[in-house]
């Protein structure tokens, strides 16, 4: 099993296979409109935009499980993001990454990429990094800001 095997509805609505994205290196992360990390979008965009030419997608997945930080639409988010952050790269619809209700590829992710302490993802923001063959490389905190990921991206690249 990989990454590859999950699929996700698009912040637009449509169904998309992450096997869409094999050969790609991904980082996959939840993210929040209304939090103190939500300035990682500019972040994550510099990352993407720096690497996506050489096979580099992020892959972003709003959450509103943390203290409601994300309570907007699929189509506020986006027109958020796009506005304030110039994101491009794909997002997807609003999902659960913890509890009962959490979306499969989230649950997969937190098997394969213990955080301290616990599976669980504790907050918004929590980024993992796959490989071009579906695998979880990596777990970042919510803290970690992108552009420190920047080195681990481009051995990922490399390999």
């Amino acid at each position: 099993m990989s990454v590859y095997d999950f699929s996700a509805k698009t912040i637009d609505g449509e169904e998309k296979l992450l096997a869409d994205y094999e050969e790609n290196v991904l980082l996959i992360v939840n993210t929040a409109s209304e939090c103190g990390f939500t300035p990682q979008f500019e972040g994550l965009q510099k990352l993407y935009d720096t690497y996506k030419d050489e096979g580099f997608m992020i892959l972003g997945f709003p959450c509103n499980q943390f203290n409601s930080q994300d309570p907007g639409s699929d189509e506020d988010i986006s027109i958020f993001c796009h506005k304030n952050y110039g994101v491009t790269f794909p997002m997807f619809s609003k999902i659960d990454v913890k509890g009962d209700h959490a979306h499969p590829l989230f649950v997969y992710l937190t098997q394969q990429a213990k955080g301290v302490m616990t599976r669980q993802i504790k907050w918004n923001f929590t980024k993992f990094l796959v490989n071009r063959h579906g695998d979880v490389v990596k777990r970042y905190a919510p803290q970690t800001k992108p552009e420190s990921i920047q080195q681990d991206i481009e051995n990922a690249l490399k390999a």
